[in-house]
């Protein structure tokens, strides 16, 4: 009997981890939208790209997705 994982569905809105130099990736749908210093920077993109009520977004976990570190949090490790 074979087995199948399935695994949970990746939000649209995906911010990846740190990069080396600070800020992170954010993007939604696949697309990337530019890159992240601070939560205000991320509601700014999610704003460009309008999506309405961008700040509410920020904890909802069936749209944001905050990969590879804290949510919240910019800086490289």
């Amino acid at each position: 009997m074979t087995q199948t994982h399935r695994t949970a569905p990746v939000p649209p809105i995906v911010v990846r981890r740190p990069l080396g130099t600070g800020g992170r990736r954010v993007t939604a749908h696949g697309r990337i939208l530019g890159l992240a210093h601070s939560d205000a920077d991320v509601v700014a993109l999610l704003r460009g790209a309008e999506l309405p009520d961008a700040e509410l977004l920020l904890d909802d976990g069936s749209f944001m997705a905050w990969q590879g570190g804290h949510a919240h949090h910019y800086e490289a490790a």
